[in-house]
């Protein structure tokens, strides 16, 4: 073996292979050599080719000062001394480096804008215009960048720059004189920085010139920030808290606070924290917590947790974000947005109003809560039906830490839920429905539903919900759904009505597709969602720019399968000329043909026959398959032999199938009036056959401001929700086909169809559709006060309405109040 090999074994077999420095070191080599080749990639520019010397010598500057220098400062050991030491090398070359490797603030100055502009609209800004305060703003690179959003000059009255290190204050003055802004930039500690020291400063030419009589009625409400904002400043500051404590006061009472900074963090540390606007990505392994900030901590830069969660404390959390910077080796940093803690308006009136919405009870307002309660109890009715999204906010105002972030939004549509709750997490972060596959005009035939109706309905894909504020407008529309993941659909979809024309909006949910969808979610959808969905999308921003979003959830199988067997069995062409087709005669010629491949046995028996493709494609849990199959057992023509469940598994599903397509096929026509199978041939709608919410009409009724007021979005079981319901109060309870999911020989159904009884008013509907044409839950509710009528059944050979999916739908009406046990 050559000499040079054994040296290298023997280190390899040192003492210091033993220890954890040694699996420090050796994972941060290459994770410098990462870094060192992004420094040289950031700064090399095709207009410097001529002067190579130049840029090789700012590389290695950058490196020097970076990886190498000292920064101890001078003898009195203070920050500002450390700070010099650390930037005036690089710091005419600062921006270059950073740009690239010090990612999301963009991001961040986006949501911020899109959260200005918001707050603009409802009239924030009509008597003076905001005031921007940059702590840590170091070159002035935020203030520039953020014109990509905002025009700068005149959004703002005034504008701060406030940062410790005087080179770094010196680039920003040359920055903004070459601008022509008037932007103050102020080289001092952020915590002895009071706004009411620079008033008397003018913002810039642009400005609107205030009259005399206005200047002395706006000063004193003045003196606090509406924007503050912290770029990859908090994690280098020693004395944070205080800091942060500072930020607050300076915060006005209706500002925001961004901040972008690096961090590292175990996802225990944030256990039990119902405040902090989701955990997606939040969790950083031991190995990387451990290089990152031993590497940083060379460089005075704090990434340990407790900065954040400080953060998180003293504020409410509007928008929390998780993510990694993979040009700098997979670093994690996190973006902050967020808001006081204490709304401006009463907390306690806010918390009485979403709870009154929320379990449809009256709205007590904090003045008068004990003198009803009073009345309340001499009436012998409940005292109070209180919501979990109450209950956890109490908790935390008793525990003095920040509300649930659900409260911060703008909209109080979504109600609080725990997202790391096991019952929430079971569905790994994917929905099965990207569209709904229950027909929607059935649904307005049978309900005719009205203004004065309170409707509990199953979110699924928000479809068929978005249907009815169509074609009414009903007083108060619960949507519920366990899977937190169809909840973040439907924010979705409302915050596209809100904040999109109807040409994108055609373009997300009729095509499928957006080129840019990544910006238009954080520049125009985020304002209208919650910390949780906004993350969630985030995560997912390629649905709507890859395949599609129509190919994308458990649903999105059963699309794929579709066109991967026409493709296999050469069959593209009759599938697209089915789509096509003008008239049923045209579409039932071609068929047949299609029908060979799809409606094939060994097809069933290898694919659609087996209990994962039932699941995951179309959506059907165990309990509702094992309907299918007793209803097949049942009838003499297709098991005329008798034969057992076992012998019959494949051979029911595929006769299940058949009586859906085969009727389909003969009965609506595809291309004109059924858009549910247009979609699942295509992939995408079509211009003359949509859903009615995709229309232009609906667009402009649901895009007005006060179009979602009467919606409440639960996450949770529909059990959870209606026993938390004001006794009496709902009208109409659409509860699709949840009720086949229970198990015949559990009490679970007859749990929910009570707490029904106790929910709806007299009279009041549960509208469900089932796959069985007698299901075994009918006679419970007959049982426990309703009488069951059903209202259309699927036979062989006939449609039970477009999508033909189900085999029976069913009417329970409330006819007798159950007593409560």
């Amino acid at each position: 073996m050559p000499s040079s090999s054994l040296s290298i074994l023997s280190w390899f077999e040192s003492p210091l292979r033993g220890s954890g420095h040694f699996y420090i070191l050796v994972a941060a080599l290459p994770v410098l050599s990462l870094v060192c080749a992004a420094f040289a990639i950031a700064l090399w520019k095709p207009e410097l080719v001529q002067n190579v010397n130049e840029s090789v010598a700012n590389i290695c500057r950058l490196v020097y000062s970076n990886f190498l220098k000292p920064h101890s400062g001078d003898d009195s050991f203070g920050q500002q001394a450390a700070l010099e030491s650390f930037y005036k090398v690089q710091a005419d070359v600062y921006d270059a480096s950073r740009k690239k490797l010090l990612c999301g603030r963009e991001d961040m100055l986006a949501l911020l804008a899109a959260q200005l502009k918001f707050q603009e609209r409802e009239g924030a800004w009509s008597r003076s215009r905001p005031i921007w305060v940059d702590i840590g703003g170091g070159t002035g690179y935020n203030i520039e960048a953020m014109q990509a959003y905002l025009d700068v000059p005149a959004f703002f009255s005034s504008v701060y720059l406030v940062d410790l290190s005087p080179s770094l204050c010196e680039v920003a003055r040359k920055r903004f004189e070459r601008l022509g802004w008037k932007v103050k930039v102020l080289c001092q500690d952020a915590r002895s920085f009071r706004l009411e020291d620079h008033l008397d400063y003018c913002s810039n030419s642009k400005a609107i010139e205030a009259s005399v009589e206005r200047s002395f009625v706006d000063a004193d409400k003045r003196k606090k920030a509406d924007l503050i904002t912290m770029s990859y400043s908090l994690s280098m500051i020693p004395d944070y808290y205080n800091v942060v404590d500072s930020i607050s006061g300076l915060l006005a009472p209706r500002g925001l606070i961004g901040v972008v900074d690096f961090y590292v963090q175990s996802i225990v540390e944030t256990a039990g924290r119902n405040y902090t606007g989701g955990s997606f990505n939040r969790h950083v392994n031991w190995l990387s917590r451990v290089i990152w900030r031993s590497w940083f901590d060379c460089d005075r830069v704090g990434l340990e947790g407790a900065r954040r969660d400080y953060l998180e404390y003293r504020f409410g959390t509007k928008k929390s974000l998780d993510e990694r910077n993979y040009l700098l080796g997979g670093i994690p940093y996190y973006i902050f947005l967020g808001c006081h803690r204490l709304l401006p308006f009463a907390t306690a009136d806010l918390l009485e109003r979403v709870d009154a919405s929320c379990t449809e009870s009256p709205y007590l307002s904090p003045r008068n809560h004990c003198e009803k309660t009073t009345q309340a109890i001499k009436s012998h009715v409940p005292l109070e039906i209180r919501s979990k999204a109450y209950q956890s906010a109490i908790i935390n105002l008793n525990a003095n830490l920040p509300l649930p972030s659900t409260f911060y939004q703008n909209h109080q549509r979504r109600i609080y839920y725990d997202d790391q709750l096991k019952k929430h997490t079971q569905f790994n972060n994917e929905y099965l429905y990207a569209f709904t596959w229950e027909d929607p005009r059935v649904d307005q035939r049978l309900l005719k539903i009205g203004d004065d109706d309170v409707v509990l309905c199953l979110t699924s894909a928000g479809d068929n919900l978005l249907e009815y504020l169509v074609s009414a407008s009903p007083k108060r529309i619960h949507a519920v759904d366990l899977n937190p993941n169809q909840n973040h659909l439907l924010e979705l979809k409302i915050a596209a009505f809100q904040a999109l024309s109807y040409a994108d909006f055609w373009k997300m949910f009729g095509e499928g597709k957006l080129a840019d969808f990544r910006h238009a979610l954080i520049s125009k959808l985020s304002p209208h969602m919650s910390s949780q969905a906004f993350q969630y999308w985030l995560k997912r921003t390629g649905r709507f720019t890859s395949r599609g979003f129509y190919e994308s959830g458990g649903s999105g199988h059963a699309i794929r399968l579709v066109r991967w067997l026409s493709w296999l069995s050469g069959t593209s062409s009759e599938l697209r000329r089915l789509s096509e087709c003008k008239t049923l005669n045209e579409q039932r010629e071609i068929w047949p043909r299609i029908r060979r491949v799809i409606l094939s046995r060994a097809l069933h028996w290898a694919v659609i026959g087996t209990e994962w493709w039932v699941w995951k494609a179309a959506g059907v849990p165990p309990a509702q398959r094992q309907m299918i199959l007793a209803d097949h057992l049942d009838n003499p023509h297709l098991n005329p032999l008798g034969r057992h469940l076992v012998d019959i598994n494949g051979e029911a599903m595929w006769e299940y199938v058949v009586n859906t397509l085969d009727p389909v096929a003969r009965d609506t026509l595809i291309s004109d009036d059924n858009y549910h199978y247009l979609l699942t041939v295509k992939g995408r709608y079509s211009r003359t056959c949509h859903p009615q919410y995709l229309s232009a009409r609906a667009h402009a009724k649901l895009s007005r401001p006060d179009a979602f007021v009467g919606l409440r979005i639960h996450t949770d079981e529909i059990n959870e929700v209606i026993a938390r319901i004001k006794p009496a109060t709902l009208t109409i309870a659409v509860i699709m086909d949840s009720m086949d999911w229970f198990d015949s020989g559990s009490d679970e159904a007859a749990i929910q169809i009570l707490a029904l009884n106790h929910a709806l008013k007299l009279g009041g509907r549960v509208m469900l559709r089932s796959a069985g044409l007698r299901p075994w839950y009918a006679a419970v509710f007959e049982r426990l006060g309703f009488s069951a009528h059903r209202v259309a059944a699927r036979l062989p050979g006939t449609c039970i309405d477009r999508v033909n999916m189900y085999a029976s739908t069913w009417i329970m009406t409330k006819i007798i109040e159950q007593l409560r046990s």
